[in-house]
């Protein structure tokens, strides 16, 4: 995940709870950049980058779970990329939207974060999501 923008209180431990979630999952590499300019250079070659917007696709946590498998079977890295308070404009293999309403861009991280937990968690048909 590359970010635009630092993670403060009372963000930041939210970010780390879920990303200790993950681990036993996938791995997860956080990027803070100060930026949009600085994320280009940190996107790493060979990824499919998914670009935080508010056009973007729409999922419920099954569908994204579906989503996620296919990114899976491709065989790439998954590199999400959140853009700072007045988003970012970046060519992005896909676009994806956490919902219609406009978030703090560390919120966004958090629920991000959340969602791919949760669709881990049904891609491995373990207990979370109800």
């Amino acid at each position: 995940m590359i970010a635009v923008g630092r993670l403060r209180p009372p963000y930041q431990d939210d970010v780390e709870h879920y990303r200790k979630m993950l681990a036993g999952h996938v791995k997860v590499e956080l990027i803070e950049v100060r930026e949009d300019e600085k994320v280009p250079p940190r996107i790493p070659a060979r990824t499919h980058i998914v670009l935080l917007a508010s056009d973007g696709a729409r999922f419920d946590s099954e569908g994204f779970a579906e989503w996620l498998e296919e990114r899976r079977r491709d065989g790439l890295d998954l590199t999400f990329v959140i853009g700072g308070p007045k988003g970012l404009d970046l060519q992005a293999d896909t676009r994806l939207s956490l919902g219609p309403m406009t978030l703090p861009h560390q919120l966004a991280r958090v629920v991000l974060l959340e969602q791919l937990y949760r669709a881990h968690k049904i891609l491995a048909r373990e207990p979370y999501h109800y």
